[in-house]
């Protein structure tokens, strides 16, 4: 397989907080908003160097979602940004009413998403997030898995005309992906190709993936590793491009296996070309407190969990 070298750790918010300083300098049109939460979501530097364009709203999300549809009808190019809780859940009937249903060219960025916020426990944990955007009639989703591919990201999105919900967290994790990888909305990358299982994951889950294509080869078994940065639009060519070799699947998602990565790629398989699939996410239940490696364990989305569901979906074939 494919290696790829770990070229540091760093949280992915901070690539979020360096594509939003480069996006102040590139575009005058690109505005900062946040919900008492600059710190957190590292827009300090973007505030310091573009206070004009820099809206912090305090603790008031359905506001700053509001005041971000405005600015979009204005003709400037919004971004919300607070914790995924916040972002999606305590703000849903204003993104559904005013940037989804007219469709604005609202930017929703959220960081501390899944069970790696760790110990803040079930309340802040959201999982059920990217299900939640993903219903709405044309929000583009996205999760990207690592430094580089966020701060890649958020650049594509600025580019974008609609709305986004973008999705990162704040755990430091590896860098993986090359800094000049390009960043395609909606286009999956191949990490590393394979002809016995296909493993599509998204955000953090990419490296466990890799991690268990690893274990997987010392075995035998050769797996492919499919990057799903964009969770919708989906890339269903690639998806069936890979089950078709491989026959079985695997999703891996820090998300409740409900509504995320393993429902969009199973209907795909469902409607196209049906094949074993196992699930790796959440199993329909809330987060407690922890640390972000102690629940990453607890709730089964470490790389022994993807081999064990390779193995599973392997032997569910023909």
């Amino acid at each position: 397989m494919k290696e790829y070298p770990v070229l540091g750790k760093k949280d992915t918010r901070s690539g979020f907080g360096v594509a939003m300083t480069e996006l102040g300098a590139k575009n005058e049109n690109v505005v900062a908003l946040t919900a008492d939460l600059a710190g957190s979501l590292k827009l300090n530097d973007f505030e310091k160097a573009y206070p004009e364009r820099f809206v912090q709203v305090g603790i008031a999300e359905a506001n700053m979602i509001g005041i971000a549809a405005g600015l979009a009808t204005a003709g400037k190019i919004p971004f919300t940004g607070t914790f995924a809780n916040f972002s999606t859940g305590r703000v849903y009937d204003q993104i559904r009413q005013s940037v989804a249903y007219s469709y604005k060219n609202v930017k929703i960025c959220a960081s501390h998403a899944g069970v790696t916020l760790g110990e803040d426990g079930a309340t802040h944990q959201i999982l059920e997030d990217l299900g939640l955007m993903r219903m709405l009639p044309g929000m583009v989703v996205i999760n990207p898995c690592d430094f580089n591919q966020t701060k890649a990201a958020t650049l594509a999105i600025a580019e974008y005309e609609g709305p986004v919900y973008l999705r990162f967290g704040r755990p430091v994790v590896p860098i993986f992906i090359p800094e000049d990888m390009p960043f395609e909305i909606g286009k999956a990358i191949v990490l590393s190709e394979g002809t016995d299982v296909s493993i599509f994951a998204t955000g953090h889950l990419v490296w466990e993936a890799l991690e268990a294509a690893k274990a997987l080869e010392a075995e035998g078994i050769s797996a492919e590793i499919i990057n799903i940065h964009t969770i919708k639009p989906i890339d269903e060519a690639a998806i069936l491009a890979s089950v078709q070799k491989t026959g079985c699947a695997v999703t891996a998602e820090e998300h409740n296996i409900y509504g995320g990565l393993g429902d969009a790629v199973g209907s795909v398989l469902l409607r196209n070309h049906p094949v074993p699939q196992e699930f790796v996410g959440v199993q329909d239940s809330f987060g407690e407190s922890g640390t972000p490696e102690q629940l990453m364990v607890k709730y089964g989305l470490k790389a022994a969990n993807i081999v064990a569901a390779a193995k599973l979906a392997i032997s569910r074939k023909g």
